[in-house]
């Protein structure tokens, strides 16, 4: 048994620094997590979507994770979840393992995405495989229908696990559902941590009790999204979605440039050049760049981006 230490506020999906080469670029990981630190980040998923996770190999992501761990044993206030899963049990339990021995703060697993689990039992005997192999150590499951095909009910998968690994401590949430989320979030006397994942709908989860979320443009906006948060406490609806409306503007220019990898543009964009997205995601041209910053400044968000 593990005693679950939730999330209250942002967790930014770091992207994955790259060199020119494609490479990793373990050389900007410190900056990168004081950065994070400053604009008042409380966690970081890595070599999660964001992170591409499923782009690199075995090694390149014991490296990435030793880096950030590293970070974190200097002193560091930024908790890290590391994304170990994949297609193969064997190698989530070698990275389960491996987060463990460097001191990680939890893990989290997805859903084979390849052979798929046939029923919610057998999703929840592929988790508490894994799970079961470092039982002093937080598991998370990372919901991701969209990229996954896995969509069963999270409650029911809830009910399941909570019985077979005693160190489960909770689901990254990245689905529509609000109904499965919010029967999620009160299960066991609101026992697990429940992780939003949806960033364009945020102050809906705000609503239904949620205290954490895992978003890819917490990178480069925290500002808005503590802000969004603030007001959304002290009572202030109209001000929280009018800030709302603003990430969505934000994402829907994301989508224009092409989706994921237009994350990184923003990245060079505040001053953390990580370079570009690996084979098959689609990269901006450089030729667009210009047209991004005209986009950038009619936004008229300057003041809600994070800065170096």
């Amino acid at each position: 048994m593990i005693t679950i230490n939730k999330y209250e506020g942002l967790v930014a999906a770091p992207f994955t620094p790259l060199d020119q080469n494609d490479n990793l670029n373990t050389e900007l990981i410190p900056k990168y997590y004081r950065f994070l630190e400053k604009n008042g980040i409380v966690g970081a998923f890595i070599n999660g979507t964001t992170g591409e996770g499923a782009s690199l190999t075995q090694k390149e992501k014991q490296i990435n994770a030793e880096n950030w761990a590293k970070c974190l044993r200097d002193g560091g206030k930024v908790r890290i979840i590391n994304l170990v899963g994949g297609t193969s049990y064997k190698e989530c339990i070698e990275n389960a393992i491996h987060s463990y021995e460097i001191g990680l703060s939890a893990v989290a697993i997805i859903g084979p995405y390849f052979f798929k689990p046939c029923n919610i039992d057998n999703l929840a005997e592929y988790v508490a495989k894994i799970g079961e192999a470092i039982p002093g150590m937080p598991v998370y499951y990372y919901h991701i229908p969209a990229f996954t095909g896995i969509n069963f009910s999270m409650f029911e998968f809830l009910k399941k696990i909570s019985v077979m690994l005693p160190n489960f401590a909770g689901i990254k949430f990245t689905h529509e559902d609000f109904m499965d989320f919010l029967e999620c979030l009160n299960y066991n006397n609101k026992k697990y941590d429940l992780l939003w994942g949806r960033d364009e709908c945020l102050l809906s989860s705000l609503i239904l009790g949620c205290k954490g979320a895992v978003g890819s443009t917490y990178n480069y906006a925290a500002p808005l999204y503590h802000k969004l948060i603030e007001a959304f406490n002290s009572g202030d609806i109209e001000s929280a979605r009018n800030l709302q409306h603003k990430s969505i503007n934000l994402i829907k220019l994301l989508n224009k440039y092409g989706g994921i990898a237009t994350g990184k543009v923003f990245m060079k964009y505040i001053g953390i050049d990580c370079g570009k997205f690996r084979m098959p995601v689609k990269n901006m041209v450089e030729s667009k760049y210009v047209e991004f910053l005209k986009d950038i400044e009619h936004l008229e968000m300057d003041d809600l981006f994070s800065k170096i």
